[in-house]
């Protein structure tokens, strides 16, 4: 959270100068001729032309960054029509590591819109003092229990096992608990280890099979690949679900914000980024093996055969309007009630969903 706030107060705000340049005429001393007369009645129709289109202020194109990893790749169909110009819309593309950057980045107008986590947009409502919307949710639960223990069917089967998570106090941590606590769990009743990242939980699923693992796609996937013993126990999301739990919406992990300026200024274009991001969520879904080699020439998996089989895990989608604000509003209710602090310390206003 330091980290968080360091960022956005550290940023400054940029802009850019556009420059002009205007043509001069030429005059003629001969009588002109009929012919003469109707080109330059043509030229002069074409420099008034010319002149309204250097008046007209040029179309911007939406800067739209995201997160590498399960976020983007629902994107990816729409940044590769882009690239090739085949787009309706005009955007330039920015993908990051770091959630922080790419808050950062919105919070001084660098980006437009953001692919961002469910948790850290509501932080950066709170923080850019309601300055941005959410426009629609990008993906669903992606965090999987694996372990090759056949015995573990339900999250009650947990009970006295040892889980191996990353993120102590961060939204997958609190996300599992809400889900033991759902099924009439307490934290006595599973050891929770908590490691740096999910590649050190890959690796000791590897050491030891009959651990239980706690992980996001495409970790899942590859390791996976890496043990034939493993397989996903339990998926978190149907977990979420099937706990229901009134008012608690659904295990949410991206969502796409935007500022809320360039809504008020460029509502067409944002609108346009709408349907044609539902568009490529929709062919990510559709055509897996397409979409793999894409999300590899992105570099967001390594390996198209990886992230092939990873696709169908990383619950990308498209929501957006009432069904968003729902899933969503309920989800960061249950992070408030585990922690203020997780969703900015109070929860959004209504006016954090963009209902169009």
């Amino acid at each position: 959270m330091r980290k968080i706030l360091s960022v956005l107060t550290a940023l400054a705000m940029t802009a850019t100068v556009l420059a002009g340049c205007a043509k001069g005429g030429a005059e003629t001393t001969a009588a002109p001729s009929e012919t003469e007369t109707s080109a330059s009645v043509t030229t002069a129709e074409t420099s008034s032309e010319e002149s309204k289109a250097e008046e007209a202020p040029e179309a911007k194109a939406l800067r739209i960054g995201s997160l590498k990893g399960p976020t983007s790749m629902g994107l990816v169909e729409l940044m590769d029509k882009s690239e090739k110009g085949g787009a309706e819309g005009s955007y330039e593309f920015t993908m990051v590591t770091a959630a922080d950057e790419l808050l950062g980045k919105i919070a001084s107008g660098e980006l437009d819109i953001a692919l961002v986590p469910a948790n850290m947009a509501s932080i950066i409502y709170s923080k850019t003092n309601q300055g941005i919307s959410v426009i629609d949710i990008n993906t669903l639960g992606v965090l999987y229990a694996v372990s090759s223990d056949d015995s573990i069917k339900t999250t009650g089967d947990l009970k006295g096992k040892t889980v191996y998570l990353t993120g102590k106090g961060a939204t997958p941590d609190y996300a599992f608990r809400h889900v033991l606590k759902a099924n009439g769990l307490t934290d006595s009743d599973v050891t929770l280890e908590y490691k740096s990242e999910a590649a050190e939980v890959a690796a000791i699923l590897k050491e030891k099979p009959d651990a239980v693992g706690l992980l996001p796609q495409p970790f899942v996937t590859v390791a996976l690949a890496q043990n034939d013993a493993l397989k996903i126990v339990l998926d978190l999301t149907k977990e979420w679900d099937a706990a229901g739990i009134e008012g608690s919406g659904s295990l949410v992990t991206g969502v796409t914000i935007c500022r809320n300026d360039v809504l008020k200024e460029q509502k067409e274009a944002v609108e346009t980024f709408m349907a044609e991001h539902n568009t490529s969520a929709q062919y990510a879904n559709s055509n897996t093996a397409e979409t793999a080699a894409l999300v590899a020439a992105a570099g967001i998996i390594e390996k198209a055969p990886i992230a092939e089989k990873a696709i169908p895990y990383c619950s990308i989608t498209y929501v957006d309007g009432e069904e968003m604000k729902s899933l969503l509003s309920g989800y960061l209710k249950v992070l408030f009630d585990m922690d203020p602090a997780s969703v900015g310390g109070t929860l959004p206003a209504d006016d954090f969903y963009y209902l169009p």
